[in-house]
């Protein structure tokens, strides 16, 4: 009976340890392979804004400001998924600011992406904004102080985001930042990954260890194809000073 209680207990310590999330037979799977910009997507005309380089996917500039906002779009579109990598943003001047577009697609025409975006910078990290939509903070932090305690202002960040259904969660470096539930019906639960640079600032920003783990879809659940994006949409544009 020992025997059974100590083995008993061994596998429930597991668990226990385990992310949450997890299961045996999930894993994350790379979205960058460290070098190339391989299974992405950058608009034509923003390719001198986006590389490989050092391990990371870089983009901006500390000499020159960024013109408007830019992103890199992931070519596979996800439903449900855990969404994990790591983000530094360095600036010197304008407004130094990224951010991750979840369930986005690219607005025809346009250099914008359309959809749910995880803010990145100081003020701004933890928040989810919603991109060319809604144009506004949706979703505001749960702690905002823990939050603040936990980002490194010019340093690496852990961002982990997770999307199930109607709720969408993140943490920053382990600190539980954002749980929002969405409350319209027809918001699409599909799309894109979208890594940003903000126009209108000198800044640099790195993604790297990006990985996805992918989860069931949502049965009956509305998608981008049921719920297409305005033609022309423009966005109104974060800005240091309201919006």
């Amino acid at each position: 009976m020992n025997k059974l209680l100590t083995a008993t207990m061994g596998a429930l310590a597991l668990g226990w340890l385990a992310a949450p999330g997890a299961s045996g037979n999930d894993s994350h799977k790379p979205l960058f392979d460290g070098k190339s910009l391989k299974g992405w997507e950058v608009l034509e005309g923003e390719r001198q804004l986006w590389r490989g380089e050092d391990g990371a996917i870089t983009a901006g500039s500390l000499t020159e400001k960024v013109p408007h906002n830019s992103f890199l779009a992931s070519e596979q579109s996800f439903h449900n998924f855990e969404l994990r990598l790591k983000i530094r943003i360095t600036g010197t001047e304008g407004f130094v600011n990224s951010g991750i577009q979840i369930r986005s697609v690219r607005i025809p025409g346009n250099h914008e992406m359309i959809g749910y975006q995880a803010d990145a910078g100081r003020g701004w990290g933890g928040k989810l904004y919603d991109e060319s939509r809604r144009r506004k903070v949706i979703g505001e932090l749960i702690d905002a102080e823990a939050v603040r305690r936990a980002v490194k202002p010019d340093g690496w960040n852990d961002y982990r985001i997770r999307a199930e259904g109607k709720r969408i969660r993140s943490w920053i470096n382990g600190v539980a930042a954002l749980d929002y539930t969405e409350a319209e019906a027809d918001i699409p639960q599909d799309g894109r990954i979208g890594l940003q640079v903000h126009g209108n600032g000198k800044t640099v920003v790195r993604f790297k260890d990006v990985t996805i783990q992918t989860l069931p879809p949502t049965p009956n659940a509305p998608t981008w194809k049921k719920t297409a994006p305005p033609e022309g949409t423009k966005k109104k544009t974060k800005s240091a000073v309201g919006k």
